[in-house]
């Protein structure tokens, strides 16, 4: 069990100012023309998660905004502590990337009070109103979902089954977790063959992935394939796989989401045979829609990163020049 701490002092830790640029009050409550941006990020769970981060950090300067960060380590408590920090602050505008889907109506209805525009990034919160954010910017996680089981009915094209899968889910509750699941299922769902015989969280986390990996591998023996909705999962996986003796890739076949380097040069190596790219590359449009929010003009309310799909013969062109 966690011991308590006073909220003000949870606030306090929580928040890391990151000036991007000279000294002096930034924000609404401190008389200056630059921009002052909350931005509440999941954690660092994953190399997606940490090249997100980088990418705000970076963008932030680079357009002279001043950022506060936070990191909630994948609590929503925290996110929410975070949250009302920020409004304590007078910040101009709050990005975040929501840990799970439900339960921030409270806290962006303070926001909303406040008059602070907000921007979700990454994921989506499932509320019914939607004036409590101006615009979500990320990726369609369903579409990856079924990218993936997509590329999975035409690699068994023409064969009989049963294919037997297990899926190594995100972070149970959040939106890449549901979405992706639901689109893998979609683009499964019309053949029969193909049957999803086990199904549990990861994380997110490679050790979380490998933990669970083991677990699949000792309760069923005939797996024919992996489908893992980060990368990291998957790379957790391939050392259970390999630990039982396997060969991944090859025995079970693997297909992930996000394409990281280490997961690029994974699928380069033949251990995974497919991933559906989810770039976390978001700075730059987010710092454009901060500025935009802030000036009060119109914005899209759904904002589209866009992303493609790697082989292995795919990811052996695109390594040499990526970025994350």
């Amino acid at each position: 069990m966690f011991k308590k701490v006073p909220a003000a002092l949870a606030a306090g830790l929580l928040t890391l100012v990151l000036t991007a640029c000279g000294g002096g009050d930034a924000g609404s409550g401190g008389g200056s023309d630059r921009i002052t941006l909350g931005f509440s990020q999941v954690g660092a769970e994953s190399g997606w998660r940490t090249a997100n981060t980088k990418s705000v950090q970076e963008a932030a300067k680079e357009a002279g905004i001043d950022l506060k960060f936070s990191d909630a380590q994948q609590k929503q408590e925290n996110q929410i502590k975070a949250i009302r920090s920020f409004i304590q602050q007078k910040v101009d505008a709050i990005a975040f990337s929501p840990v799970v889907e439900s339960g921030w109506d409270t806290v962006l209805k303070e926001v909303k009070d406040a008059g602070i525009p907000v921007i979700l990034t990454d994921r989506a919160v499932d509320s019914a109103d939607t004036s409590l954010y101006r615009t979500f910017i990320g990726s369609d996680f369903v579409i990856e979902g079924q990218k993936s089981g997509e590329w999975l009915v035409k690699e068994y094209e023409g064969e009989s089954g049963p294919v037997n899968i297990v899926e190594l889910q995100g972070t149970t509750g959040s939106a890449p977790a549901n979405d992706r699941k639901k689109g893998f299922g979609e683009a499964i769902a019309a053949d029969p063959k193909f049957k999803i015989i086990a199904s549990q969280t990861g994380d997110f986390t490679r050790a979380k992935g490998k933990e669970v990996m083991e677990a699949f591998l000792k309760a069923h023996k005939d797996i024919d394939v992996l489908f893992a909705h980060n990368d990291d999962m998957g790379l957790g996986a391939i050392e259970a796989i390999e630990g039982a003796g396997l060969k991944p890739g090859t025995d079970i076949k693997i297909i992930t989401i996000d394409a990281v380097r280490d997961g690029m040069q994974a699928l380069a190596d033949g251990k995974i045979n497919f991933i559906a790219e989810c770039s976390p590359l978001l700075g730059p449009q987010l710092m454009d829609l901060v500025k935009k929010a802030v000036k009060g003009e119109q914005i899209p309310q759904r904002v589209l990163t866009e992303e493609t799909t790697f082989t292995p013969e795919q990811a052996k062109t695109a390594l040499p020049d990526r970025k994350y």
